[in-house]
């Protein structure tokens, strides 16, 4: 067989993969816990019904508990790096957000994921683990219900850890993503998922190894350049490569895991995040409740190279640190996956900011700090 460039860059990326996955962690390994929690099938009229939610609960004995959210696409396996460094110091609760995984949705994709339907599922999540406050880190859409659950339940959460998207107050107008990808290209895939929502959930179930491979990508193994760029459809990039590398930052225990439990439900409905319903309604509750500073302690981290934008950038542009008072923000190596990517430097600097919270910056004070 000839060795052509395109296979070549293929065998190589496929070695940075498997020299890069982790060791140590097998998901299977870990027992989830699952609660009956209640949730709005607005698609029926603002039914009330039951959906599950799943979880895993790691040493409850410990005195301080870390909620870790994740974002999409993700599962509650994706701290893997933070479960091996954390779970002896801390009690760790780490759900699959509705419609991820083994915790069910009221399948409806368009109106029933809101920041404040995933606010809800923690607060559910939560009591079933009788823990009455918790530090909350999320990573990607999961820094998002993070802020919001602090926001409007601050009785349940301490502080705040926000990985690779910074709080987008609602306290301006409601600006929808078609309006910001003239300005950020790598955001017209969202279109395709809000506005072609179906096309999209069978473009990424057809082939959900494919999908997953092709998401989760890191510096090293990179995607091609057009990724993100199209409205009309997510993999679209991919199409010239036929044999997608392994996703870099996973053992292929873990990645088998993924896939499984993807396929579970598909895609269909955790592309809840993107779609205009359920954004403008998480818009409105936030601006019509008025109270858009979290004044619990904070850690933005943000990373250097994310291919959709420079977050750190659009934070000043959102002017985050006015409605954060107690923020600290670390700007890290690694591009949207850093937790996983450069997960040393990341715990390391996770674990000095814990420990640290007991001394809090006074009220107001901002430290930025960069790596």
């Amino acid at each position: 067989m000839r060795t052509t460039p395109l296979l070549t860059t293929i065998f190589f990326l496929s070695s940075i993969a498997l020299a890069a996955a982790p060791s140590g962690f097998n998901p299977n390994d870990y027992k989830k816990q699952s609660v009956t929690c209640q949730a709005v099938k607005r698609d029926a009229g603002d039914t009330i019904i039951d959906i599950t939610m799943s979880y895993v609960d790691i040493n409850p004995a410990a005195k301080k508990t870390l909620l870790l959210v994740h974002g999409w696409p993700s599962l509650w396996s994706t701290w893997s790096y933070q479960i091996q460094e954390f779970k002896n110091d801390y009690r760790l609760v780490i759900p699959d957000l509705r419609g991820f995984g083994d915790s069910t949705h009221p399948d409806d994709v368009e109106s029933s994921g809101t920041m404040f339907d995933h606010v809800g599922d923690l607060a559910c999540v939560l009591k079933d683990a009788k823990v009455d406050s918790a530090i909350c880190v999320g990573h990607d859409w999961g820094s998002a219900v993070c802020y919001e659950a602090a926001r409007s339940r601050p009785h349940l959460i301490e502080a705040v850890v926000g990985v690779a998207v910074p709080y987008i107050p609602a306290a301006g107008d409601y600006v929808p993503v078609k309006h910001l990808v003239p300005v950020l290209p790598k955001l017209a895939y969202q279109l395709f998922f809000s506005g072609k929502t179906k096309e999209a959930i069978a473009e990424l179930d057809k082939d959900i190894k494919r999908t997953v491979r092709a998401t989760l990508r890191t510096g090293a193994s990179p995607p091609p350049p057009l990724f993100l760029s199209s409205a009309e459809s997510f993999l679209a990039a991919w199409s010239e490569i036929e044999e997608i590398p392994p996703v870099p930052f996973f053992s292929a225990e873990e990645e088998e895991y993924f896939i499984e439990q993807y396929k579970k439900q598909g895609f269909r409905n955790t592309l809840q995040f993107y779609t205009d319903s359920n954004r403008y309604a998480t818009w409105k509750f936030a601006k019509d409740q008025g109270n858009h500073t979290i004044p619990q302690p904070v850690f933005a981290v943000l990373p250097k190279h994310d291919p959709v934008a420079d977050w750190a950038f659009a934070a000043k542009l959102l002017k985050s640190e006015i409605f954060l008072p107690k923020l600290t923000t670390k700007m890290i190596d690694g591009g949207h996956w850093a937790h996983l990517e450069y997960p040393e430097e990341f715990n390391a600097a996770l674990k000095r900011w814990l420990d640290g919270l007991q001394g809090q910056l006074g009220e107001g004070e901002h430290v930025f700090d960069e790596l």
